[in-house]
């Protein structure tokens, strides 16, 4: 019987990044794949002579050679740095709600501004005011508040975060009104909110300025050859530092003894013994069908009560017969829609009604080579949540996501009217499809819904059962950097741990 250090349960971002760390720093671990390719979310498939990448739009956390950020000092740490090739987006986005604005954001806190009080002069001492007073929330919350939270002592947070204690945790909506009175200005600047999958009437201010400010300042990327060249360069250094992956097996059960976690029990029916398990699935998955207990602990259970399952979403892919320009593109990420941000609601997210709103990428206007030459590739992307999905008869299912996607398509042609007639291939991804590749409960593709009280300001790590980790978008904010980030940081708790575990042995 084998044994390792450590088992990594699924080969996603957050599970990728724990192994190669674990694995690089002396932990034999051991990364378990059902699929035959690792990277979740972040892979790409083939359809005919176009590639699609499958969800990454934009890349946080790396900041650029002169001004890095955390994500640039760990993929150097993991020896990944010099295996990708990071391509800087000079937009944020570009937002278009046909026959109303068209507006293209650079990413540049600073030309940001500029750019805003250009276009609304008549805003230009609230943006002034409104940006300063973001640009103090973001350093609070970010960098401040976690050494403030050890204390434990609300007035001391009042006193070093006062500008986070005054409007961090008030809805987006709120902060927003208080400040302008323009709407197409509001409308402007809100389009992040689909990155965490929360309208900006729910979604915390806090995190909501985090995403734009940290955008601006360390730039949005895109991995040159699309996010699965990410994901193979981890697995790489993965299995340089002596790393042992196994693809097509998945984990049956994670077994434990007295209550502690003892090893693992593979499909193939091979039993591995070790001292932790790193888990990327959903903790839903983990807890009620991985693990081999009958009753779970309390903990777990009200943990799992007051959560909400997170939104999902259909994605449209297209390969298209002419070059991105032809279609009218101007940057690689647009936002395109019909309704004012205040209109947004999740209500649409539960039916299959026309979407009003909707992402499109096409990222072969910044990565000439991931379409072939003269062709583009472009993702579609409305959020939506499984339950829009659950009573689609099997025998209706291909037709209905061919339905939605026309939809989908009737609501981009407003923005970029030549889209339909060079459409050489198309598929399409629903929350059915998600579930099933990512195994994720109602095709969550942000995990538990993004609201304040499952953040970390309010919620403790799930540590009932001894050795047993949770890491993935469902134990963090949604999205690539965090679950990165995610995977990274359990598999140093796992370190400390193990090496504590040793030297009491010795």
């Amino acid at each position: 019987m084998s044994h390792y250090d450590t088992v990594v349960i699924g080969a996603g971002n957050a599970g990728l990044m724990a192994a190669t760390r674990l694995q690089r720093e002396g932990s034999k671990t051991l990364l378990l794949e059902r699929h035959n390719v690792p990277g979740g979310c972040a892979t790409s498939f083939v359809r005919g002579e176009f590639e699609f990448e499958v969800a990454l739009h934009q890349l946080s956390g790396v900041g650029t050679e002169s001004n890095p950020f955390i994500m640039r000092r760990v993929f150097d740490e993991l020896g990944v740095l010099d295996k990708i090739e990071l391509v800087q987006e000079k937009e944020l986005y570009r937002i278009i709600m046909p026959g109303r604005l068209d507006v293209t954001l650079p990413a540049d806190w600073i030309e940001l501004q500029n750019h805003l009080k250009s276009l609304f002069p008549m805003e230009t001492d609230p943006i002034e005011r409104f940006f300063k007073l973001s640009e103090a929330i973001v350093n609070e919350y970010y960098f401040v508040l976690p050494r403030v939270k050890l204390s434990n002592d609300e007035e001391k947070m009042r006193t070093k975060c006062p500008n986070f204690s005054a409007y961090g945790l008030r809805p987006t909506t709120d902060v927003l009104n208080e400040f302008f009175s323009t709407e197409d200005l509001i409308n402007v600047i809100t389009p992040y909110w689909s990155y965490v999958g929360i309208p900006t009437t729910d979604l915390v201010f806090a995190e909501f300025i985090g995403m734009i400010y940290f955008y601006c300042v360390y730039k949005p990327w895109h991995i040159k050859g699309g996010s699965q060249m990410l994901s193979s360069a981890l697995l790489s250094s993965f299995e340089e530092a002596g790393g042992e992956v196994r693809f097509h097996c998945a984990a049956e059960k994670i077994l434990t003894k007295d209550g502690v976690v003892s090893g693992v029990r593979l499909e193939t029916g091979e039993t591995v013994t070790c001292d932790a398990v790193v888990s990327n699935a959903s903790p839903l998955i983990t807890y009620h069908e991985l693990l081999d207990l009958e009753i779970l602990p309390p903990s777990v259970v009200k943990d799992f009560k007051s959560r909400r399952m997170g939104v999902s979403a259909v994605c449209l892919y297209l390969g298209l017969d002419c070059s991105p320009e032809e279609i009218g593109f101007t940057s690689a990420s647009s936002f395109v829609m019909t309704t004012s941000n205040a209109e947004v609601t999740e209500d649409r997210m539960y039916t299959l009604e026309a979407p009003d709103w909707g992402m499109v990428t096409c990222y072969n206007f910044i990565d000439e080579e991931l379409a072939p030459k003269g062709k583009s590739v472009v993702t579609l992307v409305a959020l939506q949540y499984g339950e829009a999905w659950k009573d689609v008869p099997p025998e209706d299912y291909i037709a209905t996501k061919y339905e939605f996607g026309d939809k989908l398509i009737d609501l981009i042609e407003q923005a970029y009217p030549k889209i339909r007639e060079h459409i050489e291939k198309a598929e399409v991804a629903t929350p059915m499809t998600m579930m099933r590749y990512l195994n994720t409960p109602g095709g969550a593709i942000y995990g538990f819904k993004q609201t304040l009280q499952d953040s970390s300001l309010f919620r403790e790590s799930l540590d009932a059962i001894e050795g047993l980790y949770s890491s993935s978008s469902w134990t963090s904010m949604g999205g690539f950097q965090p679950t990165y980030l995610n995977g990274y940081y359990t598999a140093r708790k796992i370190i400390k741990q193990l090496r504590r575990k040793n030297k009491t042995a010795v």
